[in-house]
């Protein structure tokens, strides 16, 4: 399929036109009537949002970069063994330099690599070439503002918020890795002399990626679809920046400013900045005030439990968008045909792929966040906990229903149709010595995830799988409220607490998670203070947004990254006791259940930021490397 993100495009004959400005090497090669007139680019809204189109272009894709896709990075998966090119590896031995192109001789990682606007090849969306020419792009295009004169307020309003909100994001992206940079907010001279801007601090960078993210709020419509231009595009522009990504980002940007990693940057204190907080909070207050889902008139809510898969994937729908209500900002898609082979494969054990697999599995601590149905935490799963009603010999029993549908354990049925040869795999055999465990081309810890995939994706079912698109999106409506609840709870020190003139409480918020999942609320003891109750939000945040890139830059950004229990990746072993069943797997009982760590990290403070590349900080001595590298 050509590029879906044709859907969300005008296709303006102006789109390439910064390009065009800048390839001067070719000028000359040109016909007469190719050479665009600079006036021309800028002078009308229809000209100019040609212009402004590319910058969609740079908005990596993070789970479609590469033949298998590579982002959680956190405690939470684990590839299988020999997969070394795989950033999730580096990571697991301390090499952060595995993020750059120079150090992965593969091209896995999607943050580094080939990074072309003009092209539809998903492999060629990397994060580190896009972001810096999209900085320059937006720079540019806010140099032009007063050029277009031929244009309504309307017009001129949807030019200026797309053109902040996408400054502000780009340098979101790098200092969440990086820490603090230079932040770009005017055209650069092109000779290397001219350029000596020192490295801000991370806070000072949020401040004016928080002033472009507020001009892109008070500019942008709620919906492009109510707007006199988005009549042009009616029905296909829910991808369009908007007031409502524009204030989550806003709040997005606030909190990560004031989580403890940042604060510990900027100020030399490792803990929350309460100022920060509060300031996230409102944002997020302000943003969901707006929202159907709080009574507002901007087209987002929860989706139903029901369709909760709609969120990240489509199936037998030619290749439509998934997310529903609840996605706010994806990445576009380009080659939708891809995501079948670089992300649902590999979450499928070799036996149900002739053999062969670079698959990715969940870690078994990682799953053990996903506690009981009454919502109570499991404090260890080899051992009984009488309060929550966990049982080690009926591991599957009674659990939060997101378990059920984002893992597959021991029994689970994971081929539907006919087979001739995969009779004996039929059921997830992945009990100790099953056939879906292995190092090599199998689970290494006894689990499955199938968050992004249906239950037909292995070789006989293909059939039954037509038009799988997977799309993760970087923020969603879950995400919000769990945001608000952390900014809530440290900005006014109490899971009790809630913005003034919104009312939502920050355990309010984070119950709307779990009552959408059919989840227990937060017990009574969470909410004695803040100290507990972040225990809560930190493994709702970890269930919910489970393997959708956010788990690394958490444990960050919460300065866990380094700490036991989170330096662990483990598997679990155990026996299917006497009657086994296949109608019932979620009732099973097993013997002999232990946890084995299987991955070690051995990380310290430098690992909190990614190291910057050695051929930029050598430019010019303030533009330093991080610290350790």
């Amino acid at each position: 399929m050509k590029a879906t993100i044709k859907t969300i495009l005008y296709g303006f004959a102006f789109m390439m036109a910064g390009t065009a400005l800048t390839a001067c090497s070719d000028y000359l090669d040109r016909s007469e009537d190719s050479i665009v007139n600079p006036e021309d680019v800028y002078k009308n809204f229809y000209n100019f949002q040609g212009f402004t189109e590319e910058l969609y272009y740079c908005i990596p894709n993070m789970n479609c970069s590469f033949w298998q896709s590579d982002y959680n990075w956190g405690e939470d998966e684990l590839s299988v063994a020999g997969s070394t090119w795989f950033m999730g590896y580096k990571v697991d031995n301390g090499d952060f330099w595995g993020w750059q192109k120079e150090f992965d001789g593969w091209g896995a990682c999607w943050m580094d690599g080939v990074g072309l606007t003009t092209e539809d090849d998903r492999m060629k969306k990397r994060m580190w070439p896009l972001v810096w020419y999209g900085i320059r792009k937006a720079n540019i295009g806010l140099q032009h503002l007063n050029d277009m004169i031929n244009c309504t307020e309307e017009e001129y309003n949807l030019i200026a918020g797309q053109l902040y909100f996408f400054r502000g994001w780009f340098h979101f992206m790098l200092m969440q890795s990086f820490g603090g940079l230079p932040y770009i907010d005017h055209v650069l001279s092109s000779s290397p002399s001219s350029v000596r801007l020192p490295r801000l601090s991370y806070q000072e960078c949020a401040d004016k990626a928080a002033d472009d993210f507020r001009r892109a709020a008070v500019l942008l419509p709620l919906d492009w679809d109510d707007t006199i231009v988005g009549m042009n595009t009616l029905g296909k522009n829910r991808q369009r920046i908007n007031k409502i990504m524009a204030l989550g980002y806003l709040g997005k940007n606030y909190l990560w400013a004031g989580s403890p990693l940042m604060n510990y940057e900027s100020t030399g204190v490792k803990t929350y900045n309460k100022e920060y907080c509060k300031k996230a909070a409102e944002a997020f207050a302000e943003m969901l005030f707006l929202c159907k889902a709080e009574g507002g008139k901007a087209n987002y809510s929860l989706m139903d439990f029901s369709q909760y898969s709609d969120i990240f994937y489509t199936l037998n729908q030619g290749y439509k968008i998934p997310g529903g209500t609840e996605a706010i900002f994806m990445p576009p898609v380009y080659q939708a045909w891809g995501t079948y082979w670089s992300q649902s494969n590999q979450y499928t054990p070799g036996v149900l792929l002739d053999g062969s697999s670079n698959m990715f599995c969940p870690t078994a601590n990682y799953v053990n966040y996903y506690g009981m149905a009454n919502g109570l935490p499991i404090p260890d799963c080899t051992k009984t906990d009488i309060e929550s009603g966990y049982d080690p010999r009926q591991p599957w029993k009674d659990r939060d229903p997101r378990f059920y549908h984002d893992i597959v354990y021991d029994g689970v049925k994971c081929l539907q149709g006919a087979t001739q040869t995969r009779e004996a795999h039929r059921y997830a055999n992945l009990y100790t010595g099953g056939s879906y465990r292995d190092d090599y081309v199998g689970s290494r810890t006894g689990y499955l995830m199938y968050k992004f995939v249906p239950n037909t994706t292995n070789n006989d079912d293909r059939g039954q799988e037509k038009d799988h698109l997977i799309n993760i999106s970087y923020m969603r409506l879950a995400d919000i409220y769990l945001m608000y609840a952390e900014a809530v709870t440290n900005g006014y020190d109490s899971p009790t607490a809630s913005v003034p003139g919104f009312g939502k409480t920050a355990a309010e918020a984070l119950n709307q998670v779990r009552d959408r999942a059919g989840v227990g609320r937060v017990a009574t003891k969470y909410l004695t203070s803040t100290e507990m109750f972040m225990n809560e939000v930190r493994r709702e945040r970890a269930v919910e947004l489970a393997y959708e890139g956010h788990r690394f830059n958490d444990l960050r950004r919460w300065l866990l990254l380094t700490e036991y229990p989170y330096t662990i990746k483990t598997a679990i072993d155990f026996d299917r006791a006497g009657g086994f069943s296949t109608d019932d797997p979620e009732h099973n009982t097993v013997l002999n259940l232990t946890e084995r760590v299987v991955v070690e990290r051995k990380l310290n403070t430098k690992h909190y930021w990614l190291p910057l590349k050695r051929v930029d900080t050598n430019i010019y001595l303030e533009f330093d490397q991080n610290p350790g590298w």
